[in-house]
């Protein structure tokens, strides 16, 4: 399984969110660069990447910041946060993210997904974010009436390839992910499934391989030390 660190970006910084409310973060870092050079540093391949406030506002608001790690380390970028047309997508493609996630658009535009994964393939990953098993929208702050087990069928059978969950109970408390839920969707899609929120030892990870994430986003315990930057060369 491999370990894909995470920097949520707000107003240029890397900060954390409780359970995905703005009213609850934690601001680690001011230069995103440099923290991505470090977690490359110590053997990432891969980095996850979210524009907060894109995400909140609907339009993507660091691209320049997604440029200048492309270009300045070998990570692979995986960026979210906003982008809800072809536009939007096209351009965070073209600013060097290997892959884009798309979350509020897979939901509320089917047709956008359908046309981009037929367009970029596995390029495309949905971001199945789970409130209480409901699918949350518009950078959390909406939550549907759609549950994640339908979200991820409905979009893998639109051509979708990869899957990003997200248990936004878990996400920034350190509390261990919900592996039942995770298994639970593993069993309802045939397409890999990278984990989010809650990881904070090794264990948890551990835990995560044997329920067969195919990855694993971790956030706020790389930054706080509870799991050390050493698990990133471990698990790659």
């Amino acid at each position: 399984m491999l370990l894909i660190p995470a920097i949520d970006l707000r107003n240029g910084a890397c900060i954390r969110l409780e359970q995905g409310d703005f009213a609850r973060d934690t601001r680690y870092a001011e230069d995103p660069l440099a923290v991505a050079q470090n977690f490359a540093a110590h053997g990432a391949t891969w980095l996850h990447l979210v524009d907060l406030d894109g995400a909140k506002d609907g339009a993507s608001r660091h691209l320049a910041v997604l440029r200048d790690i492309v270009h300045t380390t070998t990570l692979k970028v995986e960026y979210g946060g906003g982008l809800r047309d072809r536009d939007s997508i096209a351009d965070a493609l073209e600013a060097g993210a290997t892959r884009v996630i798309l979350g509020t658009a897979a939901l509320e535009n089917p047709d956008l997904l359908a046309t981009t994964c037929a367009a970029y393939g596995e390029r495309i990953v949905v971001g199945v974010d789970a409130r209480d098993g409901m699918v949350a929208v518009r950078g959390w702050a909406k939550t549907s009436t759609t549950s994640a087990a339908d979200l991820a069928q409905r979009v893998v059978d639109a051509g979708c390839r990869r899957l990003i969950y997200t248990d936004i109970a878990t996400d920034g408390m350190l509390s261990g992910p919900n592996i039942p839920a995770l298994r639970a969707l593993i069993a309802t899609v045939r397409v890999p499934i990278v984990a989010s929120g809650g990881v904070a030892t090794p264990a948890h990870l551990a835990a995560l391989a044997q329920a067969g994430a195919e990855a694993a986003i971790v956030g706020k315990a790389l930054y706080s030390g509870d799991l050390p930057l050493t698990a990133l060369a471990q698990w790659r």
